[in-house]
């Protein structure tokens, strides 16, 4: 699966009473999906998993699917602290459509020294044995989670080890993984623009073409069955891609592209998804100064709200912008009218 581009981190809708908003989801699935985001990513720390009970992080990863188009590729957080809990939540992630698992380090693992060899078996169990391809989950917002570069480096070499998020930002971690991981490389389906091919896209075109076929017995001259196709399929190709490494901080995007990263899931995307974008766009055209420029642009923002005001800030930044935010789970606390009137401030310029 390619992973360049903007990948978007939903945030997870609650009613003022904490209940979950599956409509409020709904509006703001369909809403991103018509932005320039490559793909939606649930259940990341942006949204509040370890908040849901199993029955809500299906309906959550339900809810996605069923609103998000076809052409966006989904990502589904799956992090559990046991082997068989990831798998089984793989497992569902595969048969609700998403294209990728996000997993991170467990909690048992964090903050208890490098501990490489329980976390190599941890990460390969998933890998051999999950439904769909796995990206490696080193989140901004929790520093105890990042992984040992030598870790994500023989990792990379698993064939269902696709990437990495990479939330920390150090540049001479992330070269050195760069020329670590070098040496593999894979293929991946793409339409004929360099885009990413998702299952669902697969899964409508083979639908297309079963409903052209016309079956013998519907026939009344007794002739054979043919097949008359009323809809071309998209041609698809395939390109080489190396370990796939996506910048994991709002602040941290340039830089990150700088050092050889694909694209971007900066939690900030949720409440500005087009002032995100265009960096990677300014980017992507090869103008690095007018890339930094709209970076430049989300410092101040990102450092006071994504990385100050957590969950409960970027929601609020929702609001703003058209997307339904609402208030964070308990424990976490809803804003204060400062912080609010701060967050709209720091926002003036940035809406869309």
């Amino acid at each position: 699966m390619l992973l360049d581009g903007l990948q978007l981190p939903l945030t997870t809708p609650f009613y003022p009473d904490g209940r979950l908003n599956l409509h409020k989801l709904e509006h703001n699935v369909s809403r991103y999906s018509k932005t320039p985001a490559a793909g939606l990513v649930a259940l990341c720390d942006a949204g509040e998993p370890t908040l849901l009970s199993e029955e809500e992080t299906r309906h959550v990863l339900r809810t996605v699917v069923a609103a998000a188009a076809a052409e966006k590729v989904l990502i589904a957080g799956v992090s559990r602290d046991s082997v068989v809990g990831t798998l089984e939540l793989a497992e569902s992630a595969a048969e609700f459509g998403y294209d990728v698992v996000l997993v991170k380090r467990p909690l048992m693992l964090r903050g208890t020294g490098e501990r490489t060899k329980e976390l190599m078996s941890y990460f390969q169990a998933v890998g051999d044995r999950s439904a769909l391809p796995v990206v490696l989950y080193c989140p901004a917002s929790d520093e105890g989670s990042v992984l040992p570069a030598e870790v994500v480096i023989e990792l990379a070499g698993h064939s269902k080890v696709l990437g990495m998020v990479d939330g920390l930002g150090d540049r001479e971690r992330m070269e050195a993984i760069k020329t670590g991981t070098a040496r593999y490389k894979r293929d991946v389906t793409v339409t004929g623009v360099f885009a990413a091919v998702t299952g669902r896209m697969q899964s409508r075109s083979e639908g297309a073409e079963a409903k052209d076929l016309i079956l013998a017995t519907a026939l009344t001259d007794g002739g054979a069955a043919v097949a008359t196709p009323s809809k071309t399929v998209a041609k698809t190709r395939t390109k080489a891609v190396g370990f796939q490494v996506l910048a994991g901080r709002t602040d941290g995007m340039f830089e990150g592209l700088k050092s050889g990263a694909v694209g971007a899931m900066p939690a900030f995307a949720a409440a500005a998804p087009q002032a995100c974008y265009e960096v990677l766009a300014a980017w992507k055209d090869g103008d690095e100064g007018l890339a930094q420029e709209k970076q430049m642009r989300l410092q101040d923002v990102a450092a006071r709200i994504e990385k100050q005001m957590g969950v409960g800030g970027i929601k609020f930044g929702c609001d703003l912008n058209g997307y339904f935010g609402g208030r964070p789970r308990l424990p976490w606390l809803p804003l204060s009218g400062e912080a609010r009137a701060e967050i709209e401030a720091l926002m003036q310029g940035i809406r869309n």
